[in-house]
């Protein structure tokens, strides 16, 4: 990346990767990227190679999350640097065969763009992960993306926490975004939900033809949210659930849960508050693939980012 007062000029995004299946119950992803594996026309772009991909077919096959491990959490360089690769976890494999195919990761070679596309059981609405709060590509193109699809809103998380951050399948991409898009039970395809996805889809890649072409985009901001907390059920001493999400914050996500608001309610009835000293903004509310990962929701503040004005880097 080089820079000149006020813009700085990146490097042309020439290979983009959509990736569906990396849960292979998440339906809009596997459903489009299927479709689109047939018939790319919809996602070409000038100046641009575009590669829709099922990242986990086994599980997609058996519509399910996972076949042995979960392979959005499959990326670290333990797992991706690991020589015996038949007595590997069958995700593992995979995330070395797609490190390969679309990285290396943090290399020069690989892919620009890798677009992750998930569905929630949660009420989250249309939401873009991000994974860096420094990636002006990025930050620039969810800009766009939220700003052409106005009135409809569009949630941007933040997940940089060095706790909390997990090695995500579109870890392997210079600029990895992730589309979470919901309410949608797992295993079901939904209209609305599969016409966000696509929809956002559409915007992202428009955006990266236009950046392609010169187009210079202005100083922006950015309203994030950013992971702080995850939480987890009330848990007797067994490690059994004792209470579920409190009615007054189910299907509430990004909405603000203050100190002495309703939290949890037990099996007996009483209600648990949240205690925290300020307001956050859950989000992952009740989401049913997190119950094994022991996250009732998840918590997360919001900020504002500036982005400085991008172009093209010009040879």
């Amino acid at each position: 990346m080089s820079s000149r007062p006020n813009i700085s000029c990146l490097q042309e995004a020439k290979r983009v990767a959509i990736f569906g299946g990396t849960h292979g119950n998440e339906m809009s992803g596997i459903m489009l990227v299927n479709m689109w594996i047939q018939n790319a026309a919809e996602i070409e772009r000038n100046r641009l190679v575009t590669k829709p991909f099922i990242s986990n077919p086994r599980a997609v096959e058996k519509c399910t999350r996972y076949i042995n491990t979960d392979l959005n959490r499959a990326f670290t360089p333990e797992n991706l640097s690991a020589q015996d690769v038949q007595g590997l976890p069958y995700e593992v494999q995979r995330a070395k065969e797609i490190n390969q195919k679309f990285g290396p990761k943090g290399s020069s070679d690989a892919y620009d763009v890798i677009f992750d596309l998930h569905n929630t059981t949660s009420n989250m609405g249309s939401t873009l992960i991000l994974e860096s709060s420094t990636d002006l590509f990025n930050l620039q193109m969810v800009h766009y993306i939220k700003k052409v699809m106005a009135p409809h809103t569009c949630s941007v998380l933040l997940n940089e926490h060095p706790q909390l951050k997990y090695s995500t399948t579109r870890s392997v991409a210079k600029h990895p975004i992730g589309l979470e898009v919901g309410p949608q039970p797992q295993g079901v395809l939904r209209s609305n939900v599969f016409e966000s996805m696509r929809t956002i889809l559409k915007h992202a890649l428009d955006f990266i033809e236009l950046f392609n072409s010169g187009v210079e985009f202005p100083p922006c901001t950015v309203e994030v949210f950013r992971v702080q907390e995850r939480m987890d059920y009330p848990r007797d001493t067994n490690g059994n659930i004792t209470a579920m999400v409190h009615p007054h914050l189910q299907d509430c996500d990004w909405e603000p849960l203050n100190q002495g608001d309703p939290m949890f309610l037990t099996f007996d009835g009483r209600t648990i508050l949240y205690e925290g000293a300020s307001t956050v903004y859950p989000t992952f509310i009740n989401e049913a693939a997190y119950y094994e990962k022991q996250q009732a929701f998840m918590t997360t503040c919001k900020e504002i980012l500036a982005a400085n004005a991008i172009r093209k880097a010009f040879k």
